[in-house]
């Protein structure tokens, strides 16, 4: 039996949901998990301060036009007042949804008092959430980490606090900030605070296969799972985990026609999304992650890597993905 996971008055299709990663879960990456099956998919985070907006970086983060209900957005910062401004101004927007960021581990946000660090002050966490649960009237959830490291996990503390205060769902990552994406996610904590607070939590870290969904689910007891590093390159594992849920079977992985298919539209929405400037250079990441499995030797990327014309780039892959049914070796 799949777990029921709802957000607020938002009761999702299914417990699965794109983990928010910046650089990755931009709207076309998004849209393409949602057909992939996912339930949700929330946006890359947002920066704090509104006067930074005016960026192209920030301008398409915030980009939400065609995507189904419910929007999801993340934002991130340290000043409570920034970010309630900023949760206001994206609910003004079309988000139905406020994440807020108190799990992302990289450096250049910690050392600004954002994302991870900010579990290390839990009076700063206490004034956050309050600001930002009261300047909206959509549902405000929170993405966090077990602690700030291995002797300060204070997930249970936050999680209570949370709810206290108004938060309507939580996401936990099995990872300390200092873990980074160290070593292997862990699951007690989460397994902790699921029993102990009343409102939905979901599961997030190393969740990369059907059985491993299965497993963190049956042994955290959460309402449904972030998915995110395993979802680069391989859209299908939300449909493939979700068959699994229901059936306990696998289902048949793609094949070669259907993963050149699906990445060409990738392609084509990057390159709409973008412009054919940035999304020529934004695709290289993309289909480094999907070529993972099908050129070991990194010799199809490298050449990839050096096209920067958006109908080249399609051509390639077409030609690539021909070489590949013909079993031909890839020569650069």
């Amino acid at each position: 039996m799949l777990p029921t996971a709802k957000i607020g008055p938002y009761t999702l299709p299914n417990p699965l949901i794109v983990a928010p990663m910046a650089g990755v879960t931009d709207r076309p990456f998004r849209l393409l998990c949602r057909r992939m099956g996912a339930g949700l998919a929330v946006s890359e985070m947002v920066i704090a301060d509104s006067k930074l907006w005016h960026t192209r970086k920030s301008k398409t983060r915030m980009d939400h036009a065609g995507e189904p209900e419910p929007r999801s957005v993340q934002i991130a910062g340290g000043d409570p007042d920034m970010l309630a401004n900023a949760a206001r101004l994206n609910a003004e927007s079309g988000a139905q949804i406020v994440d807020i960021n108190m799990g992302c581990p990289a450096k250049k946000v910690c050392n600004k008092a954002a994302g991870s660090a900010l579990m290390k002050d839990e009076g700063l966490v206490r004034d956050i959430l309050e600001a930002v649960v009261c300047a909206v009237d959509i549902p405000v959830t929170l993405k966090m980490r077990t602690g700030w490291d291995q002797d300060n996990r204070n997930a249970l503390t936050i999680a209570r606090m949370a709810e206290d205060l108004g938060i309507q769902a939580l996401a936990i990552h099995g990872r300390t900030r200092t873990d980074k994406y160290n070593g292997d996610a862990e699951y007690d904590t989460i397994a902790d605070v699921k029993s102990r607070v009343g409102i939905p939590v979901f599961a997030n870290g190393d969740i990369t296969s059907p059985e491993k969904a299965r497993r963190v689910l049956q042994h955290t007891r959460a309402d449904g799972l972030l998915i995110g590093r395993a979802a680069q390159g391989s859209p299908w594992i939300f449909r493939e985990i979700l068959h699994f849920l229901e059936t306990g079977e696998h289902l048949q992985a793609p094949s070669l026609n259907e993963v050149e298919r699906i990445l060409s539209e990738h392609l084509t929405a990057l390159h709409r999304f973008y412009g054919e400037h940035m999304g020529v250079r934004i695709a290289r990441k993309h289909v480094g992650w999907y070529m993972q499995s099908h050129d070991p030797g990194k010799q199809f990327r490298k050449c990839f890597n050096a096209i920067n014309d958006a109908m080249e780039q399609k051509q390639s892959i077409q030609q690539y993905f021909s070489g590949l049914r013909n079993g031909e070796v890839f020569a650069a």
